[in-house]
């Protein structure tokens, strides 16, 4: 009994040592079916030790029942030997008879203190059977308390691990939802400025055709005016070498000359208007360059 429940505990150990790194549920299972084995073994053992008081009981009532007739049969005997005895007379065959009788007798006296002793030999033998299945008795409601205590420090303790899982597991969820709600805030964020960032783009370009528009119009300003210089020039030309025409040609020439200076500011006006514009739209591409370089 003390080796096997050596084994048992040392078994019940090498399982605690398994059973730590496993989780709750499979520790309490594990828990579980270690009592039931447990229970299921000292069963068994009283089971066994019942048929074995059985067998015994059997064995003892049957050598009470052969000691009752042996016992009857000597005090058969020793009546019919006391009644032969009171008689007068004897002959050989009876004295012959009387040595044979007491010799069963004798035999039949040994077999009686043998059976006896084995009686009390047997009666001995099941009453250390029955101390011993007290014992296991006793000794597997100790197991069982031990285990249904070790059970509810187990349980308390995984009650705690369980409690501890579950607010870390509260704090993890009040975590992803705040790293959600900032996901969200930068996601609305990040669409704002790519739409921002296209809004920005179309302008751009609208700003490079624009750019590009007036870059062309001031080309031609330019070679507009410089075709005026060149033809101012020559009219400077004309002029220095300028003789009193007639009063016609005179008027023609002045009203030439005054459309020619009309057309000339007007195309210096166009020109400084488009230098403007140039430096304007100049100005802005830097500003959403720079704005571009920010984001």
């Amino acid at each position: 009994i003390v080796v096997w429940l050596l084994q048992a505990r040392g078994r019940s150990k090498s399982t605690l040592h398994r059973m730590t790194g496993q989780a709750v549920e499979q520790k309490h299972e594990l828990a579980e079916q270690e009592l039931t084995e447990v229970k299921d073994e000292i069963q068994r053992m009283k089971e066994d030790s019942e048929q074995t008081l059985q067998n015994l009981e059997a064995v003892i009532e049957e050598a009470d029942i052969w000691g009752a007739d042996v016992k009857k049969a000597i005090r058969d005997f020793e009546k019919d030997i006391s009644t032969i005895s009171s008689k007068r007379w004897r002959d050989p065959a009876s004295d012959s008879l009387l040595g044979y009788m007491e010799e069963k007798n004798c035999q039949r006296d040994l077999l009686r203190e043998k059976l006896c002793s084995k009686n009390c030999l047997l009666r001995g033998y099941k009453k250390k059977l029955q101390q011993q299945l007290l014992q296991k008795e006793q000794l597997g409601e100790t197991i069982r308390e031990v285990h249904l205590q070790q059970l509810q420090v187990r349980n308390a303790l995984h009650q705690e691990e369980m409690a501890k899982k579950n607010q870390e597991l509260m704090q993890l969820k009040v975590t992803s939802g705040k790293i959600v709600q900032v996901f969200n805030f930068y996601q609305r964020r990040l669409q704002d400025t790519m739409e921002t960032s296209t809004s920005l783009m179309k302008n751009i370009s609208q700003r490079k055709e624009l750019l590009e528009k007036i870059e062309r119009e001031a080309a031609l300003v330019e070679e507009q005016r410089a075709k005026a210089e060149i033809f101012n020039q020559q009219l400077q030309m004309q002029l220095s070498d300028y003789r009193v025409p007639s009063v016609l040609t005179y008027v023609q020439k002045k009203m030439a000359v005054a459309d020619l200076e009309k057309s000339l500011k007007a195309w210096e006006r166009k020109v400084a208007v488009a230098q403007m514009s140039l430096q304007s739209c100049r100005r802005a591409w830097n500003k959403i360059k720079m704005s571009g370089n920010q984001h």
